[in-house]
């Protein structure tokens, strides 16, 4: 069994150019248990909605630098599972509307209470798809795969070191167990690339170089491949129980 996130472990970002807004969203956030980071700009936002590990947006319409529907189109088309919570004076229909059509999960009209807000956050992560947990250790057959030291131990004390993208691959699909990964997503939250235009077939051979170091057999796999989807942690590989979680080669 994976571990499940608690809202302390959760990290939240803000897209707000009020600063008063911003920081007010960002300590009430922290006082319920949640990580933030926070952007004022457009440009500075996307960067981070992209490259950064976060469980939500919450996200203004109006902002220096861009336009916050552009942000949300760009996260939707590349980070398609998170949540996003548009926060924004834009009170028409037309606008709520637009957004919610974008993706958006939520709509919140400025001004809004501390308690809505927060109870609206729960509500979005509450209903959404479990992010990727953080696993440091796992069990194949013949070995261990140790992400901590970037790593596959052997009987017989045979190891195998892995590359930063090989033992970042394997830590997201681990995080995801039981989630067909697409190539796009691969490349986007692994290698923090637009892929747009760029040869997924990078991804494959990754997997296949992950494949040869693992010893890895078409059954039971440790890495799957999905038709038509992608890849995802197979039955050969055996997770950590939450109390035994991160220990390398615990049972």
């Amino acid at each position: 069994m994976l571990l499940h996130m608690s809202a302390r472990t959760r990290r939240v970002l803000v897209i707000e150019d009020d600063a008063a807004i911003r920081q007010g969203i960002c300590d009430a956030l922290a006082l319920d248990g949640y990580r933030t980071l926070a952007a004022a700009r457009a440009d500075a936002g996307l960067k981070l909605a992209l490259g950064e590990e976060i469980e939500l947006l919450l996200l203004d319409l109006v902002l220096p630098g861009g336009d916050g529907l552009d942000i949300l189109r760009r996260v939707r088309a590349e980070r398609s599972t998170l949540p996003v919570i548009i926060l924004t004076a834009r009170g028409g229909e037309s606008d709520r509307v637009r957004g919610l059509r974008l993706g958006a999960d939520d709509y919140v009209v400025k001004p809004f209470s501390v308690r809505e807000l927060l109870a609206r956050v729960e509500a979005v992560l509450r209903r959404s798809p479990e992010r990727p947990a953080d696993v440091e250790a796992f069990e194949i057959p013949g070995g261990t795969v140790d992400l901590a030291r970037s790593e596959v131990r052997f009987s017989g004390g045979v190891r195998e070191e892995l590359s930063h993208h090989e033992r970042e691959l394997l830590r997201y699909l681990a995080g995801s167990a039981g989630r067909a990964i697409s190539r796009e997503e691969l490349l986007a939250r692994v290698w923090q690339l637009d892929a747009r235009g760029i040869e997924t077939r990078t991804i494959d051979m990754h997997v296949a170089r992950l494949r040869a170091k693992l010893r890895d057999a078409p059954e039971p796999a440790v890495i799957a491949t999905v038709r038509g989807k992608g890849y995802k942690l197979g039955p050969g590989a055996r997770l950590p129980s939450a109390s035994n979680a991160g220990r390398p080669g615990a049972p």
